[in-house]
C-alpha cells in the first residue's frame, strides 16, 4: 500500500522522533521531508505547499497541552492533516439493509481493474452474509465474459453473461434472473471506456437511466496519478458517480496522486484495491489509511482481520506483546490466514517505524517452513528456546527437513521480534509512541 509514500513519511517522523529538541529547526527539516514524499507520490505540488505550510503554521503555534509536547503536537497535526487530505472522517454508506435489493454498476476506462474489482466486491458481500451476484454487460473486450465467469466462480456466486447483444438488454436480464435466484446485491459489470469516446460515453450514460443502479461506482486504476482527477470529472459529467475504487494501490508510485485527486473532485472513495487477490479489496478509511501509512498502526483494521478468520485468542500475545516461542506455533498459522506478515505487523501501532528487515521481508514460503520447524521442537524448548544449541539446531532441522541455517534464521527472528515488542511496551509506558492521539 503506496509502499514508497509511507516508507519516506515514516523515516521522515524516525528521524524527527530521533531529534533532542523538537524546535523550530526539527519542525521545518520535517515539513521538507514530507514535502518531497508527497510530491514523489504524485500529489498536486500547489496541495503539497498548501497542506505543509498549514502542518507548520499549526504545529509550532498551536498551544501545547498539559502532559504533552511540541514533538507529540506536531506528529497530531500531521496526521489531523493528511487525514483531511485524503477526504477526512466522513465515511461512505457500504453495508445495506439484508432486506434490500442493492445494484451496483461498475464504470471506468478500459485496464482500470473493473472485471477484477467486480469479483472483489462481491467476495466483499459474500463474506459479511449478503447474497451477491455478478452480471457482465461488456460486449465490447473479447475474453471479458469467461475472465468474469471464472472470477465469479473461484468465488462462489451467481453469474450471469451473454456473448453477443446491447449492454443494456443483458443487463436487464441479468438483474432478473440474478433475482429469482435471491441475489440481493447485484454487481454489473460494463465495458471499459475512454473519456474521449463519446460514443461509449453515451452509452453508459443509457445503461445508466435504464437499469437505475442503487449507485454507480467509478473504478479508476492507481497508476494514471493526478490524471484520476479528469477522468472521475469525465465520468461524472455522464452520470452521477456514487463513489470511487482506487485500483493497484499495491504497487503505484502515483498513488498519492490518485487519491488526492479524486477527493479534490469532491468524490468519495470508498474502497481501495491493496493486491491482486480476491480478498484484497479494503474500505477506504483516511484515518486508519494515514495511520498505516505514518506508521503507527491500525488496530481497527487488525481487529476486523482477526474476527474474519476466528483468530481472537491466537493472536492475543501479538498484539499484548506478551511473545514466547511456543505462541508462534499458533500465530503462524493464524498470521497467514490475516494476509502478507508485513501487512499484519504494521496494523500494530509502533511497528511500522520499528520493523527490523529479518521480520519485514519474510515471505509467505518462511512461514510454511517455520511451521514446521517450531512442529519439531520439544514442549521446553518451545518455553526456553535459549537452551537450542547447535546439536539441537541438527535435531530439528533433520525432523523438519530444512538445514541448520534456516533453525537459526527463525530462533534470530523470533529474539528480533522478542526486543522489538519489549522496545515498543517501554516506549508505550513512557508515551513515546505517536499514537494513539490523546491531544
Amino acid at each position: 500500500m503506496l509502499s514508497k509514500l509511507g516508507t519516506s513519511l515514516r523515516e521522515a517522523i524516525k528521524k524527527f522522533l530521533g531529534r533532542p529538541v523538537a524546535d523550530e529547526l526539527a519542525v521545518k527539516e520535517l515539513i521538507r521531508d514530507v514535502q518531497r514524499a508527497l510530491l514523489l507520490a504524485d500529489v498536486n505540488v500547489e496541495l503539497v505547499l498548501k497542506i505543509t505550510q498549514l502542518i507548520e503554521e499549526r504545529a509550532l503555534k498551536e498551544p501545547v497541552p498539559s502532559g504533552f509536547t511540541r514533538r507529540e503536537v506536531t506528529l497530531k497535526v500531521l496526521y489531523e492533516s493528511l487525514v483531511e487530505l485524503l477526504g477526512g472522517e466522513k465515511q461512505p454508506k457500504i453495508l445495506y439493509p439484508a432486506n434490500e435489493s442493492i445494484t451496483l454498476m461498475l464504470v471506468g476506462v478500459q485496464g482500470s481493474g473493473k472485471t477484477t474489482t467486480a469479483a472483489k466486491l462481491a467476495w466483499f458481500y459474500k463474506s459479511r452474509g449478503y447474497r451477491p451476484g455478478i452480471v457482465c454487460a461488456d460486449t465490447f473486450r473479447p475474453g471479458a465474459y469467461d475472465q468474469l465467469k471464472q472470477l465469479a466462480l473461484s468465488v462462489g456466486v451467481p453469474f450471469y453473461g451473454e456473448r453477443t447483444g446491447t449492454s443494456t438488454e443483458i443487463a436487464l436480464r441479468g438483474i432478473n434472473e440474478l433475482k429469482k435466484m435471491g441475489c440481493n446485491v447485484i454487481i454489473i459489470d460494463t465495458a471499459g471506456r475512454h473519456k474521449s469516446e463519446s460514443t461509449l460515453m453515451e452509452e453508459m450514460k443509457l445503461l445508466s437511466e435504464v437499469i437505475k443502479p442503487s449507485e454507480v461506482i467509478l473504478v479508476v486504476d492507481a497508476t494514471i496519478g493526478q490524471q484520476a482527477k479528469v477522468q472521475a470529472e469525465a465520468f461524472n459529467n455522464a452520470t452521477k458517480i456514487g463513489s470511487i475504487i482506487v485500483t493497484k494501490l499495491d504497487g503505484a508510485a502515483k498513488g498519492g496522486g490518485a487519491l488526492s485527486a479524486v477527493v479534490a473532485t469532491g468524490a468519495q472513495i470508498k474502497f481501495i484495491g491493496i493486491g491482486e487477490k480476491i480478498d484484497e479489496l479494503e474500505i477506504f478509511d483516511p484515518p486508519s489509511f494515514v495511520s498505516r501509512l505514518l506508521g503507527m498502526g491500525d488496530l481497527k483494521l487488525l481487529a476486523e482481520r482477526v474476527k474474519e478468520a476466528s483468530l481472537r485468542g491466537e493472536m492475543k500475545s501479538l498484539v499484548t506483546g506478551k511473545f514466547t516461542l511456543k505462541d508462534m506455533v499458533q500465530q503462524l498459522e493464524g498470521l497467514k490466514k490475516l494476509g502478507p506478515l508485513r501487512k499484519v505487523l504494521e496494523m500494530i501501532p509502533g511497528f511500522g517505524l520499528n520493523l527490523p528487515d529479518e521480520i519485514a521481508d519474510v515471505a509467505q514460503e518462511k512461514l510454511e517452513k517455520w511451521t514446521v520447524m517450531v512442529k519439531s521442537m520439544t514442549k521446553e524448548e518451545l518455553e526456553h528456546p535459549e537452551i537450542i544449541n547447535r546439536s539441537r539446531m541438527r535435531r530439528i532441522a533433520r525432523g523438519s527437513g530444512v538445514k541448520v541455517k534456516d533453525v537459526k534464521e527463525l530462533l534470530e527472528t523470533y529474539e528480533a521480534m522478542k526486543r522489538m515488542m519489549k522496545n515498543l511496551l517501554r516506549k508505550q509506558k513512557k508515551g513515546r509512541l505517536p499514537l494513539p492521539f490523546k491531544a
